[in-house]
């Protein structure tokens, strides 16, 4: 692995949301585990972050140390009662996604891939199903004794998981079920001890918690993406792999319902993600913006960049308020799904549009990855990278816009 640079420029710049946000209205819980959060983000991540956020992916490169540590840190606790090792706090929701914020604002692909799926997409799941699954996995998950993946998207097959688009199929057999099929893109696949794997049985759709060392499944190389590094995904194929009958996940045929409930947590998950993002890169730039001086004067100080600051500071309140509702909506039992939507797509987009302007005020320090003659790693051409893929998985934003016309206009109308 090589050496981080010896200066990391704008990773001290000045957090704006202390002089702009105010959090009233959040309960003392919450405070009290963001500050937890992030007390462990520029401890553990701040430092990792040039190489996590810059190194291309390969088959050894899970952070396993990384990874550790945010379980050492009580961090998998947070989303889960108490029977199972967690918190038992009273807006658990909430304070997850506090956490994946405070995580991403140094490091999304570790926030997406080492608290998304897994405690998230994964944990979640295992928690709503019950039964010896939860009360078997759920405490080993909490305490990071394994890596964990999900596994809905195929080939032909993702923001559609109709039955009549996945072709991973579960057979029945004696005491248990035979699966084939290829998943893609799934996320910690190269690390993961478990996938939680959606395929179809019959005429429906189910959940199978499948163990990754079992006989007959294979794990592709890494995909090179442009972006999020960190979050290391490749396919899986499944060839007459056996699973027990009493490794289906809640209820033979409710897979769907139960996938698209944990990936609505998950699309909560991505907005906070991007609210990071967007958080970091206007951090980033506003700091240069008032040092850097262009003609006689700061650039902060040009009248079109403090509009386009004012209007970002706008849209990163609004960001971050409605995945905050969305939590506070989803811990009050309720249904969150348009919440999950609008957030997503507000957080991913805002992402983008900001750190496209961060790297604009920046000149060539925004486009520079590491600036050899000073050995400086500067971080926006980063965060551009890594915006982009916020807009397309766990459902396209075009696709959470139809989710939300369709509570306008109804089923009847939409489809």
């Amino acid at each position: 692995m090589a050496a981080a640079p010896q200066r990391q420029i704008g990773w001290s710049a000045r957090r704006q949301t202390d002089a702009l946000v105010s959090d009233l209205l959040l309960p003392a819980e919450t405070l009290k585990i963001r500050e937890e959060a992030r007390a462990f983000a520029e401890s553990v991540l701040r430092p990792a972050a040039y190489l996590l956020n810059t190194t291309p992916e390969r088959r050894d490169g899970f952070r396993h140390d990384i990874f550790k540590a945010i379980a050492n840190a009580g961090l998998y606790e947070i989303p889960f009662a108490t029977d199972v090792g967690g918190r038992g706090l009273a807006y658990p929701t909430l304070a997850t996604l506090v956490v994946v914020e405070e995580l991403a604002y140094f490091t999304p692909g570790v926030a997406s891939a080492m608290y998304d799926a897994h405690a998230i997409l994964v944990g979640k799941t295992l928690d709503k199903a019950g039964g010896q699954l939860r009360a078997h996995y759920l405490p080993k998950l909490v305490r990071g004794e394994f890596v964990g993946a999900f596994a809905t998207s195929e080939p032909d097959a993702s923001t559609d998981l109709s039955v009549e688009s996945v072709k991973t199929r579960a057979e029945p057999v004696a005491g248990g079920w035979r699966v084939n099929g290829v998943k893609r893109w799934i996320t910690n696949s190269v690390a993961a001890d478990h996938v939680v794997l959606l395929c179809r049985t019959g005429d429906t759709l189910s959940l199978l918690m499948v163990d990754m060392r079992a006989p007959g499944v294979t794990v592709g190389e890494p995909d090179s993406k442009m972006g999020n590094h960190a979050q290391l995904t490749a396919d899986i194929q499944f060839v007459n792999v056996f699973v027990r009958d009493d490794h289906v996940l809640g209820t033979p045929g409710q897979g769907l319902r139960a996938a698209l409930g944990s990936l609505a947590l998950g699309r909560m998950g991505i907005g906070a993600v991007g609210v990071a993002m967007g958080q970091r890169a206007f951090d980033v730039a506003a700091d240069y913006a008032m040092g850097r001086t262009v003609y006689g004067k700061p650039i902060a100080a040009f009248q079109h960049w403090q509009f386009r600051f004012a209007e970002h500071a706008l849209e990163l309140e609004t960001a971050r308020s409605l995945y905050q509702k969305a939590g506070l909506v989803s811990d009050a039992g309720h249904d969150a799904s348009v919440l999950a939507a609008m957030s997503k797509i507000k957080g991913s987009a805002l992402a983008v549009d900001v750190a496209r302007d961060a790297v604009q005020v920046c000149g060539g320090y925004g486009f520079v990855r590491r600036l050899a003659g000073n050995d400086e790693a500067w971080p926006l051409e980063a965060i551009y990278r890594d915006a982009k893929i916020g807009e397309i998985y766990e459902g396209a934003n075009e696709v959470q816009k139809w989710i939300i016309a369709r509570k306008i206009f109804g089923r009847d109308m939409i489809g």
